[in-house]
C-alpha cells in the first residue's frame, strides 16, 4: 500500500511553511493525514492561533474522506449545501469545506492522504500546500 513517510510528510509541512513565508501570508498551520485520515505530522508557525490545528484537520480530512479537495467540496457546498451538511453529520462534524484540504497523490495517481493548511485567505492556503506538496515530489489535486 502506498503511503505518506514521516519524513516526506515533514518535507511536505517544511516546504509549506517556506513557501508562506517567502509569499507574505500570514502564519501558517499545516497537517499531513494518510489515506485512511490519520495523521502523520502537524506543525503550526509561530504566532498561529491554537485553533488551527482542528482547521488544517478539518479542511484535510474532508479532502480524503470525500475524495475530493476543498476547492470542490466549497463548490458542491455551495450547490447541495444538503450533500455537504449531510456528510459533516456522517463524519462526526469534522468537515471544514474550502480551499486548503488538498489531496496528495504519487505519479501513478494513487491517493497517498491530503495536507491541510490554514492561516491565510483559503486559496492561499490551498497555494501553499500545493507547493509543499510538489517539492516533495508529490502530485497535488487542488
Amino acid at each position: 500500500m502506498a503511503e505518506i513517510s514521516l519524513r516526506r510528510a515533514r518535507t511536505i509541512i517544511r516546504k509549506t511553511l517556506d513557501h508562506g513565508k517567502a509569499a507574505g501570508m500570514k502564519p501558517l498551520s499545516v497537517i499531513v493525514l494518510d489515506s485512511g485520515g490519520n495523521p502523520i505530522a502537524f506543525e503550526r508557525s509561530d504566532g498561529a492561533s491554537p485553533g488551527r490545528y482542528q482547521i488544517a484537520h478539518g479542511k484535510a480530512y474532508g479532502a480524503v474522506m470525500l475524495g475530493m479537495p476543498g476547492s470542490a467540496q466549497m463548490k458542491r457546498a455551495e450547490d447541495q449545501a444538503y450533500f455537504i451538511a449531510c456528510a459533516n453529520g456522517a463524519l462526526g462534524g469534522a468537515l471544514v469545506p474550502v480551499p486548503g484540504g488538498v489531496l496528495v497523490r504519487d505519479g501513478k495517481g494513487r491517493l497517498l492522504g491530503a495536507v491541510g493548511v490554514t492561516g491565510d485567505t483559503s486559496d492561499n492556503d490551498a497555494a501553499a500546500a500545493k507547493a509543499g506538496i510538489e517539492a516533495a515530489g508529490l502530485e497535488a489535486e487542488v
